[in-house]
C-alpha cells in the first residue's frame, strides 16, 4: 500500500521537475527583443486606428455558440446513420429522442429570441420604453 503512494510521489516530483525544468530552459534560451512595435495592440504590423474597446453586438458571439453546439450534435447523426441497419428499433428510438432533445432546445432558443439577426421595430421600441428618456439611465431620477 505504501508502494503505491510512493508511486504516486515519484510521478508528482518527476513532473514538477519536468515543468521546472522547461520553464528555466525556456527562460535562459529566449531572445529579449523589446521594440516600439512589439509593444503595440496588435504585432500585426497595422497602426490601430481608434480606442481598441469598441462595442461589438454579442448577438455575433451567440448564434455562434448556437451554430456550433447544434453542428457538433448533429455530427452524431451520421455514424448513427451508417450502422443503423445493424443496431435496430432501439437505436432509432434513441435517436428520435436525441432529436426531439434538440429541437426542444431549437423551440427554446428561438421563442427567446436568440436567432433574430436584426431585432423587430418592436423590440428596439419597447427597450428604448424601459429606459426612459435619452440620457438617463434606468434607476437614475433626474433632478429638475
Amino acid at each position: 500500500m505504501l508502494f503505491d503512494f510512493a508511486n504516486i510521489f515519484v510521478f508528482l516530483v518527476a513532473g514538477l521537475v519536468f515543468i521546472l525544468l522547461n520553464i528555466a530552459i525556456s527562460s535562459i534560451a529566449q531572445t529579449r527583443l523589446f521594440s516600439k512595435e512589439k509593444s503595440m495592440a496588435y504585432e500585426c504590423g497595422e497602426e490601430p486606428i481608434g480606442d481598441t474597446r469598441i462595442k461589438f453586438n454579442t448577438r455575433f458571439y451567440i448564434i455562434a455558440l448556437i451554430f456550433l453546439i447544434f453542428d457538433v450534435e448533429v455530427v452524431f447523426l451520421f455514424p448513427w446513420g451508417v450502422v443503423y441497419r445493424k443496431i435496430g428499433m432501439l437505436a432509432f428510438v434513441e435517436m428520435l429522442i436525441f432529436i426531439a432533445i434538440l429541437l426542444v432546445g431549437l423551440a427554446y432558443v428561438w421563442a427567446k429570441g436568440d436567432l433574430e439577426w436584426i431585432r423587430s421595430i418592436q423590440s428596439v421600441r419597447e427597450d428604448t420604453e424601459s429606459r426612459g428618456p435619452i440620457g438617463q439611465h434606468p434607476g437614475v431620477r433626474q433632478e429638475s
